[in-house]
């Protein structure tokens, strides 16, 4: 499984749109700080045919450290919940190509 990052991904819609690597480079940045501003203030982000992103909180609990055995209060936190759109299930559904070694 290869890792892709942001870096190669401007690059690809860069060569792909025929668009300036700067301009690419700004639109994805503010798209993202856009997501995070939203899922910050707890709101749902709709993506037809991609997914939906949406926050969760999850309620504190003790838990235990199973180095000492010592109990542990873990306070309540807000994590992200992505959920698959058609597009993306039907392409993942189909089993990906086998690794050449």
């Amino acid at each position: 499984m290869a890792t892709i990052t942001k870096k190669e991904l401007i690059d690809r819609i860069s060569e792909s749109t025929q668009a300036k690597r700067v301009i690419v480079k700004k639109i994805i940045q503010t798209f993202l700080d856009e997501v995070i501003d939203e899922l910050a203030k707890d709101n749902r982000l709709e993506f037809r045919d991609f997914g939906v992103f949406e926050t969760r909180t999850r309620s504190s609990r003790i838990a235990q450290n199973p180095k000492t055995l010592e109990r542990v209060q873990v306070p309540s936190k807000r994590s992200v919940k992505f959920k698959m759109g058609r597009l993306m299930r039907e392409k993942l559904s189909v089993p990906a190509p086998a690794k050449k070694n």
